[in-house]
């Protein structure tokens, strides 16, 4: 995952730069943006566990609220969270770095992260899932939620030029108004369908022998990330926390009730829902959002949680659990990379001395297991993340941390 905020305000605190008021107020501010990426990097981890392990139960999208186990639903629903906090709290990162820098440094910054991101999709993140063999040329290229956020802060660099009303204008009208565009269904050889899949449409397109899929279609995520650099005045050093955490805590609610309303009148925004059998199925139904690409009922309730959890973690950043999350979203792609390779190597370890154990892939019988393997990784992980993190904050004369 993808973070500028290593970058944003953090190092403009010396004692001779503010006063120790201003200092704490913005350590609580920023504790809580980074805690929060923490948080939401272990729901990360969850589903990633689930994708090398239960392989052989994949779920669809959105999941199967007929079919799929009640356990592995609900496994899978934690994770809805990740990908719209990181986006929005990259658009909320670009800002606060422009605190410190000219509009035209921030575009600079966000066009050289975001080709990097991209880079990194089709290179060392490609070849990091667990599954998948290493080959070069690859036969497909799966673009994911790396390129989502390369592609997002490119764009992003160029739309924070607009007045910050229009920045809400637009952004406000891709993410609520682009499942109208669902119906548009453009089918290989038509024009415009490379650039529709890329945008919109879940799909597949042939590079003369390389399947290109577009998991991750970005229109949804640049409004995303445009919003979340529209809020950051919010976030400006020295300011009163307390608005800012009523403004959260109100968005937040108000984002999840709106989906409640808009969901059971079932008539915009994704999939309708239905009565099922039983009374879980039938939540489990009212919960199956679309996430590829991120329909307007997905985001509501997964972007008004971490508004919500932003505000608590600012409320109660002097907790003993808020510094170490900090610190583990103080370095998202470092993370992010570890992980994957990590998961890879157990993977093949496991299937070289068991072989294939469920089809053609190895895997486990029990969705408990995935959760003991969450629980096994979490301190391996957490301590290089950590250094790391620390790494950065110490060196800033290297200039290349930044990127990662």
């Amino acid at each position: 995952m993808s973070s500028i905020a290593g970058n944003a305000p953090p190092t403009a605190y010396s004692p001779g730069a503010a006063s120790p008021i201003a200092a704490a107020k913005a350590r609580t501010r920023l504790i809580a943006i980074d805690a929060l990426r923490g948080l939401v990097m272990l729901f990360m981890l969850v589903d990633h566990v689930r994708e090398t392990f239960f392989l052989h139960l994949q779920v669809t999208d959105p999941v199967d609220a007929n079919t799929t186990d009640p356990g592995l639903f609900f496994t899978r629903l934690l994770s809805t969270f990740c990908a719209p906090t990181f986006v929005a709290l990259t658009g909320l990162s670009a800002w606060l770095y422009g605190q410190s820098h000219s509009k035209g440094q921030v575009s600079e910054f966000l066009l050289k992260r975001g080709l990097f991101l991209i880079f990194l999709e089709f290179t060392v993140v490609g070849y990091a899932w667990p599954t998948q063999a290493p080959a070069f040329p690859p036969t497909a290229i799966w673009l994911q939620v790396i390129w989502a956020i390369g592609i997002s802060m490119v764009a992003l660099a160029a739309l924070l030029h607009l007045p910050r009303a229009a920045q809400f204008a637009v952004g406000l009208g891709i993410v609520c108004l682009h499942n109208l565009l669902d119906p548009i269904r453009l089918t290989a050889g038509e024009p415009g369908y490379a650039l529709w899949a890329v945008l919109h449409q879940r799909s597949l397109i042939d590079m003369g022998g390389i399947a290109v899929k577009t998991t991750y279609p970005i229109l949804p995520w640049i409004g995303v990330i445009l919003l979340g650099y529209a809020c950051g005045p919010w976030f400006a050093r020295g300011t009163d926390p307390a608005p800012r955490i009523r403004r959260l805590v109100m968005l937040g609610l108000g984002l999840i009730i709106g989906f409640v309303l808009i969901r059971y009148a079932n008539i915009y925004g994704d999939k309708p829902w239905f009565v099922a059998e039983t009374p879980l199925r039938t939540v489990m139904s009212f919960l199956a959002l679309t996430k590829y690409p991120p329909s307007l009922l997905f985001l509501m309730p997964t972007v008004g949680t971490g508004c919500l959890l932003l505000a608590l973690f600012e409320r109660f950043e002097a907790s003993g659990v808020m510094p170490k999350l900090a610190l583990l979203g103080g370095a998202p792609m470092f993370f992010y990379i570890l992980h994957l390779y990590m998961l890879k190597l157990i993977y093949n370890v496991a299937l070289l001395l068991y072989g294939p154990t469920k089809g053609k892939v190895f895997g486990v019988d029990n969705l408990s297991t995935v959760w003991i393997w969450v629980a096994l990784l979490i301190l391996p992980l957490y301590f290089p993340t950590r250094w790391f993190a620390q790494l950065k904050q110490r060196r800033k004369d290297i200039w290349w941390l930044k990127y990662l």
